[in-house]
């Protein structure tokens, strides 16, 4: 078993109260992850929030990691030299339903605001997936069901108005990604998933 990272830095007060403390999400996709971690290896990270990047490099020394956060919007800051060389792509989305223009944040918001039907920053980065990816590379997404996690791009493509998480893993299937739902969990309100895909 992987102890939990050191987090106590994060939170309401301290230096880092304008970053988005881990919660039930957070902790799902580290346990889906530890089920992984001989397949996974350290790397870089990337956030909309600067002061996100600071907390990152201060959690990965507490915790004797070494790890180069970038600050940029999803991947734009590394394209295109990213394409087919990404081994491991990590995506905690903001999910939370909120007006369009609350995913312009670069602070606190950016981590929850999700805009219409919560989805707007998943539209937005889902498409790159496949094109990202190495042949060997994994991608794994927390999606919640309240927010019916299906993706505009599909709906619009395939006429859909509401997709399942094993509806998800169908479609992109068709898209060159082979995926299957790692972990569920009910956190209040939440029904989350950990959904996995690699190039098939």
């Amino acid at each position: 078993m992987i102890p939990t990272p050191c987090h106590r830095h994060v939170g309401p007060e301290g230096p880092f109260r304008e970053v988005y403390e881990p919660a039930e999400d957070t902790f799902l996709l580290l346990d889906a992850l530890e089920a992984d971690a001989e397949e996974l290896r350290r790397g870089r990270c990337t956030d909309i929030n600067p002061l996100a990047g600071l907390c990152t490099v201060e959690t990965a020394i507490r915790n004797n990691v070494d790890i180069q956060p970038i600050i940029t919007d999803l991947i734009t800051g590394l394209l295109p030299r990213l394409h087919g060389k990404v081994d491991l792509l990590l995506f905690n989305p903001p999910y939370v339903v909120t007006p369009s223009a609350e995913i312009q944040s670069h602070g606190i918001a950016a981590a929850w605001a999700g805009g219409k039907n919560g989805r707007e920053v998943m539209d937005r980065f889902i498409p790159l997936v496949p094109d990202l990816l190495s042949a060997k590379g994994l991608f794994y997404i927390v999606t919640i069901q309240e927010n019916n996690p299906a993706f505009s791009f599909i709906e619009h493509y395939y006429n859909l108005s509401f997709l399942t998480a094993d509806e998800i893993i169908q479609i992109l299937q068709k898209c060159g990604l082979k995926g299957t739902k790692v972990l569920y969990r009910q956190a209040g309100r939440e029904n989350l998933s950990i959904l996995k895909f690699c190039k098939s």
